[in-house]
């Protein structure tokens, strides 16, 4: 089975439901994956906004069939790259982001994103691949 990582954005909407458009397609037989990223995301934003505890057992329900991809040694790596690249050419990233590309790229996967933008830097200097971009 193919692989996608969700970006943050994407798996929000995934789990509600309301994932639709250019996105929703090339995700169709793939499985998702997030990154350490998203889980803690997600979880800083169930706090922020007072989730109850149906809200963040419904969330904790749809992460237990998802699998997280750790921020492993080699995760780190490829993070301090884009990092000191991003830096040298004058285009520091979102740390985020960088973390969440850092993952996809190190692993070899494909990012599911509605934020193009914030990662068309990784696209192009980088090689990530982005699911509805490629």
């Amino acid at each position: 089975m193919d692989l996608a990582v969700l970006d943050t954005d994407v798996a929000c909407l995934l789990r509600r439901g309301t994932l639709a458009g250019p996105l929703a397609t090339p995700l169709i037989g793939r499985e998702p994956l997030i990154t350490f990223v998203t889980f803690g995301e997600l979880t800083k934003w169930t706090e922020i906004r007072h989730w109850g505890a149906r809200s963040r057992q419904e969330l904790a329900d749809w992460l237990s069939g998802i699998p997280i991809l750790p921020g492993d040694e080699a995760v780190a790596a490829t993070w301090g790259r884009l990092s000191a690249v991003g830096i040298q050419r004058g285009r520091p990233r979102p740390i985020n982001d960088m973390w969440i590309a850092a993952c996809a790229l190190t692993y070899d996967l494909p990012l599911a994103t509605l934020n193009l933008k914030d990662y068309e830097d990784f696209r192009a200097h980088h090689g990530l691949r982005i699911l509805g971009a490629e």
